[in-house]
């Protein structure tokens, strides 16, 4: 197992490598000047050309670029030409309302997907399987940034339910102000956990062990919850994961309606502004979080799964 773990590890260099590379050179095609967004319009010829000279931008692209991967190494991502403060401080100090969104939203959608899943196993093929089938579906052809005006306007401004956005000081505020955005994201994750659940429920019931567990005489609610229930959730590990991987990417648009102080709305405001490093930053910031997501995911799975090998 440290063998496999270790071989990932190594696996994983090339790609964070390409992600720098890729990252470094969409931003050169991105239209509008950093140092003329800064200065303005009306700045002169001289005085861009020596913001430029101040922050690089004139040096050739192999040298940005090595200058850029020597601040991805060294943990700090570069600075902020706007801010001029290490990337990798910005993203730390906006990293805990991110990650509370994944948290929150990834509860969210267990809740909702498990007893929707088990009940539409439980009555395959009849009305209620329909229902919540047609449901779920009807929930992922929703566009997320339209959820969240849907629910600001029914239960923010109409009831009154919840603040309309923002974070609090304390745990309890935060968790009051985080739900819209994290049902917006969690609701989405509801639905393909549930797609997914129920269709490996249904096909564990078939299973011969299953047969053998009734042939003993246990009942029917003793097999699901002893062999159907626990053996269908192993499965669902590798769904959470990979969507949690889209989630940390997904939180960018909501982050923003919902004016949460995130990495997302950090991204946005750095696009508009052309803070070029801080985009190229975060890309590799963003690129982090979801290969570690990725392989905590295998390393779960084969834990939970001796079948399953991590090469």
């Amino acid at each position: 197992m440290a063998q496999s773990i270790l071989r990932r590890f190594l696996l994983l260099i090339p790609v964070l490598i390409g992600i720098t590379i890729i990252s470094f050179l969409l931003l050169q095609v991105m239209p509008g000047d950093p140092a003329e967004r800064a200065m303005g319009t009306r700045a002169s010829a001289e005085d861009l050309a020596a913001m430029r000279s101040q922050w690089g931008l004139d040096l050739p692209l192999w040298k940005q670029y090595l200058i850029f991967l020597r601040d991805c190494l060294t943990g700090s991502f570069g600075t902020s030409i706007f801010h001029q403060r290490p990337i990798s401080a910005l993203a730390m100090e906006r990293l805990p309302y991110t990650l509370g969104i994944v948290v929150y939203s990834t509860i969210i959608a267990l809740i909702i997907a498990l007893p929707f899943a088990t009940l539409a196993a439980l009555q395959r093929g009849r009305l209620a399987d329909t229902a919540i089938r047609q449901l779920f579906v009807l929930i992922i052809a929703m566009p997320p940034f339209w959820l969240c005006f849907v629910f600001i306007i029914g239960l923010a401004l109409n009831l009154g339910w919840f603040p309309t956005g923002g974070v609090g000081t304390g745990f309890l505020e935060n968790l009051h102000r985080l739900f819209l955005p994290s049902l917006v994201v969690g609701l989405s994750t509801a639905a393909l956990v549930q797609q997914s659940l129920r269709a490996t429920l249904i096909d564990t019931m078939k299973a011969d062990y299953v047969d053998t567990a009734r042939a003993k005489g246990l009942s029917a609610s003793q097999v699901f919850r002893r062999h159907i229930f626990p053996n269908s959730l192993i499965s669902t590990i590798s769904i959470i994961g990979v969507r949690v991987s889209w989630i940390i990417g997904g939180t960018v648009v909501v982050e923003k309606i919902f004016s949460v102080p995130g990495l997302g709305s950090l991204l946005i405001d750095a696009i508009i502004s052309r803070d070029f490093p801080i985009v190229r930053g975060l890309t590799v910031f963003f690129a982090v979080l979801v290969v570690t997501v990725n392989l905590i995911t295998d390393i779960a799975y084969s834990l939970a799964d001796p079948r399953v090998r991590l090469d």
